[in-house]
Parts: structure tokens; sequence; C-alpha cells
């Protein structure tokens, strides 16, 4: 199913205003990114009544693997932990979130990549 459109980031502007205004957060398969929203940065998508919300955006490289498909199972793991557990996450916290995938050995295991992606988001405070 994957995220809904108001928790999508997009715009490389958002991503270039993330790279350089964020708290990084790093683990052995991941790093997280973590910037205080900028609704300005939105306004070209009409966004502006959701813009100011916890956003997301789950990157993960041709280096972790070749095939789109097994990219795509990886976010949707992802993407589909933050749904179950959005209750948790503060939605209003003007918050903006990039995840990148490192490239690693996790190919099958689903448990170390959702463990260490809980970690991270319990170290980055964004859930307690």
């Amino acid at each position: 199913m994957g995220l809904p459109k108001d928790m999508r980031l997009k715009g490389h502007r958002t991503f270039n205003y993330i790279h350089k205004n964020s708290i990084k957060y790093h683990g052995k398969l991941m790093t997280f990114k973590l910037a205080i929203s900028n609704p300005k940065i939105l306004l070209s998508h009409n966004l502006t009544n959701t813009s100011n919300k916890f956003r997301v955006a789950i990157a993960i490289s041709k280096k972790v693997s070749k095939k789109a498909v097994d990219r795509n199972k990886k976010r949707r793991i992802l993407q589909e932990w933050l749904l179950t557990n959005i209750h948790k996450i503060n939605s209003h916290k003007p918050y903006w979130l990039l995840v990148n995938l490192k490239f690693g050995d996790f190919c099958n295991d689903k448990d170390r990549l959702l463990e260490e992606f809980q970690n991270l988001m319990f170290t980055s405070r964004l859930i307690k």
C-alpha cells in the first residue's frame, strides 16, 4: 500500500534542505536525517494545509540491490512499520525524516532491518 500522500516528502529542494539542515543518526544498516519541517518549500506542490506535519522519505540505493522488486519490498516493510505504529509517532511533530539504507548483507533479514529502524526511531526521539 505505502505511505499516505500527506506523509511523503517530494521535490529536490526538499531533499537539498534535509541534507543541509539535518541531524544525522547512524546505524549499521541505515542512516536517518532528521530536519525541522520547512513548509515554504512545499508551497509549489500545493501541500499548504498539511505541510507542517511529520513527513518521511525512504531512499534505497541500487547498491543495496540491483532489483527494484527487492528495493521496493524493503521500502514497503519500513512503510508498513510506520503505518502500524503511527499512533505512537506524534504526527503533529513538524519533522521531516529521510531514511537511507546502506549497502550491506541484510537482504532477507526483515527482523534485523525492522529492529534497527525501530532503534533509530527511538534514538532520534520520534517515538517514545
